[in-house]
């Protein structure tokens, strides 16, 4: 709250008439790039290794041009360096390159008997932390179609690598069958569309004349911002949702004075980036069920389902709904499902919010727009893209260090959204289309339920410049991200209750 408006909220009552503010609007055409099949036409009988091949054939050209501008005029002994199709054709003492899929090798990582135990008697060990093993067994493959290779060297040190990414590697295989990297490539920032282009486009066809609407041109308003938080943690509990109040009030603009008021105005979009829901009480397993007696009500278990987070949730939606339009994503802890990408949380769980979803068969998206994880659109003309944080902290998982942000960049580098999917990331088995490939680059990309706050602006090797958003949980640290739509420059608000009063 701006320091102005504490004695505009501690003063007697005036006669004074103050204007109205009005909320600016704001251009809101998002995409539907992870939504799955309905019905029958989603099943999971399919193989998940198909994912890799699908995403090795649609990353494999973009990765080897770059590897081929680069490596095409290197010579050693008057021979140049040979590129390989496959990594099984590699040659032992042969200078050479070739592209595939990277597989970390880690003997800590979980497998299926972990989730199995978890469903009957024996206890499941918690989840790890790192899944670095500390004596050093870790080993870093390369894999396509024909087989895999090992790889060592002093880039592999220095890079930070996970299953599921495609790159390029050079370097020669040495007595052992390891190949020795001297230097790799990653496919980089893919193209960036311009500001407005998608929008232009659908206004050309709408009007069939070649020619974009001059009112749609006007309709832009300057000043526009976006807030997005993450991780409300709501568990309905009476006195747990004070921080929660003072957000909704301040984007409703009763917690501060007219000057702020003013600002508030410009907010013209709240992102919730997961996590809205506290993460409820583990399932009972099978024995649990069978030896314990529950009361169902209404059709569910009453002992063991708490409609008050969802309840309090869609009263907290309810509530700013009539001032300000607002994009929902899950997050681990809410009620969709958990594999990626999560699809919209059901309209079931808003009975009064779901009012300002869109009409069945409308193609317009609504006041309300409750959307997937990961989740892209434009808004104000620019590439929006973001998630819950479940892939950011997977890929946590597989390096040392806890930069967030540099995990975010080389995700971004790797042309692909979820690339620990589903080796020990939970995912949909895509059998045409790898839909966490990246064929657009972002202007803005922004993950939810991060430790803290980060941002910075990193560069492509075309001119693509991406502002990257670290959201921290708002339960904890009582933050709220502002998005700045013409300069795309970040601000905090920060939400705090003092007790020691």
């Amino acid at each position: 709250m701006a320091d102005q408006d504490v004695d505009a909220l501690l003063q007697a009552p005036s006669n004074e008439e103050y204007p109205t503010i009005d909320r600016i609007p704001s251009s809101y055409n998002p995409l539907h790039s992870f939504d799955l099949a309905k019905g029958d036409q989603k099943h999971y009988q399919q193989q998940y290794g198909d994912i890799y091949f699908l995403r090795l054939a649609k990353l494999k050209p973009a990765v080897e041009e770059i590897a081929a501008e680069a490596w095409g005029e290197i010579e050693t002994a008057g021979e140049s360096v040979r590129r390989v199709d496959r990594v099984l054709d590699v040659r032992q003492g042969e200078l050479c390159w070739v592209a595939g899929t990277v597989y970390m090798d880690m003997p800590l990582k979980p497998n299926i008997l972990d989730d199995i135990s978890k469903d009957h008697w024996i206890s499941a060990p918690p989840p790890r932390e790192k899944y670095i093993s500390p004596s050093g067994q870790d080993q870093t493959m390369l894999e396509d179609e024909s087989g895999r290779l090992r790889l060592i060297g002093t880039p592999l040190q220095i890079s930070m690598l996970v299953t599921g990414c495609i790159m390029a590697v050079m370097g020669t295989e040495n007595a052992n069958g390891d190949f020795e990297i001297i230097d790799m490539k990653v496919p980089d920032l893919p193209r960036q569309p311009q500001r407005w282009e998608r929008d232009e486009v659908s206004a050309v066809l709408a009007n069939g004349n070649g020619k974009s609407s001059k009112k749609e041109q006007k309709g832009r308003r300057e000043g526009t911002k976006v807030a997005i938080v993450s991780g409300l943690g709501i568990n309905g509990d009476e006195g747990d949702t004070l921080t929660l109040d003072l957000l909704m009030e301040y984007l409703l603009g009763e917690a501060c004075g007219q000057s702020t008021q003013q600002e508030i105005g410009n907010i013209s979009r709240l992102i919730i980036a997961g996590n809205s829901i506290r993460e409820g009480t583990p399932l009972y397993s099978r024995d649990e069920l069978s030896d314990k007696k529950t009361s169902k009500k209404y059709g569910y278990d009453s002992a063991a389902y708490n409609p008050a987070p969802t309840q309090r949730l869609d009263d907290f939606l309810a509530t700013l709904l009539p001032s300000i339009p607002i994009t929902l994503l899950p997050g681990e802890g809410d009620p969709a499902n958990v594999s990626l990408p999560q699809q919209p949380i059901h309209p079931a769980m808003f009975p009064r919010s779901r009012n300002y979803s869109p009409m069945a068969g409308s193609t317009e998206p609504g006041w309300f727009d409750s959307v997937t994880n990961p989740w892209e659109g434009d808004v104000e003309g620019w590439r929006m893209m973001g998630n819950g944080g479940q892939p950011i902290d997977d890929v946590f998982k597989y390096v040392e260090g806890e930069e967030r942000l540099d995990m975010m960049e080389n995700l971004l580098r790797w042309r692909c959204g979820a690339p620990t999917a589903p080796d020990t990331l939970w995912c949909y088995p895509f059998q045409d289309k790898d839909q966490f490939v990246i064929e657009e680059c972002p202007h803005v990309y922004f993950v939810g339920s991060q430790p803290t706050f980060e941002t910075t602006v990193i560069e492509g090797p075309t001119g693509q410049t991406v502002r990257l958003i670290a959201v921290p949980k708002f339960k904890e640290t009582g933050e709220m991200v502002l998005l700045d739509m013409d300069t795309l420059e970040v601000e905090i608000v920060i939400f705090k209750v003092f007790n020691d009063l």
